[in-house]
């Protein structure tokens, strides 16, 4: 079964890969991904910057008034400065709220595609050999384990497949991981300069 091999190896990479960026992180880069698609909620963005731009312009000027000597001016700079203070405030809750959104779905999304699988394809192929072992090369112990729980004897259980892939990618990533640290290091590391060797003097002829 290659497609349900892949589908175990693919899922435990993803599930390594969460564990190793980190949920928050992958999900503030999806949402940055989704602000630039052409949906109502990018223009909403858009919008909001542009308030926001608008209303420290508005807070600039009008901290640079004086209300005593230009009231006028003063009163109703702040009345756009306040109705654009509300506006954000609106703005910023709206996006919150569609952010939470966000989340609790890319959640749901990754939990069922990778939680989910993890735990329904090892119960529902728990009798299906992933591929067998070559005959007589190993001894009973081992067929027996490799079998675990429920798989014919002989061959490798999609649990025994699914710990291996697991070990693997991990062992995989900590070896990524580290070489990615130890460039890191070095290019971050001052350069020290070598001392350039002071010339002989020349000897009196």
């Amino acid at each position: 079964m290659p497609s349900l091999l892949l589908i175990i190896f693919v899922t435990e990479l993803v599930v390594q890969l969460v564990n190793t960026l980190g949920a928050t992180t992958i999900n503030d880069l999806l949402w940055r991904i989704y602000l630039t698609l052409p949906t109502p909620l990018s223009l909403e963005f858009a919008q909001q910057r542009k308030r926001q731009k608008e209303y420290l312009a508005v807070r600039h000027d009008l901290q640079a008034t004086s209300s005593q000597d230009e009231f006028a001016k003063w009163a109703k700079l702040r009345r756009q400065h306040d109705k654009l203070l509300d506006e954000l405030e609106k703005k910023k809750a709206s996006l919150e709220a569609a952010r939470t959104k966000f989340d609790r779905t890319l959640t749901t999304i990754r939990m069922v595609s990778t939680r989910g699988v993890q735990w329904f394809l090892p119960f529902w192929y728990s009798k299906e050999p992933m591929f067998w072992l070559p005959y007589g090369w190993f001894p009973y112990y081992v067929e027996w384990f490799a079998s675990f729980p429920r798989a014919p004897m002989g061959s490798v259980s999609i649990v025994v497949w699914q710990w291996a892939c697991t070990a693997v990618i991990a062992l995989m990533i900590e070896a990524v991981t580290a070489v990615l640290g130890f460039v890191a290091a070095r290019q971050a590391a001052p350069k020290v300069k070598q001392p350039v060797p002071a010339q002989s003097e020349k000897k009196n002829s």
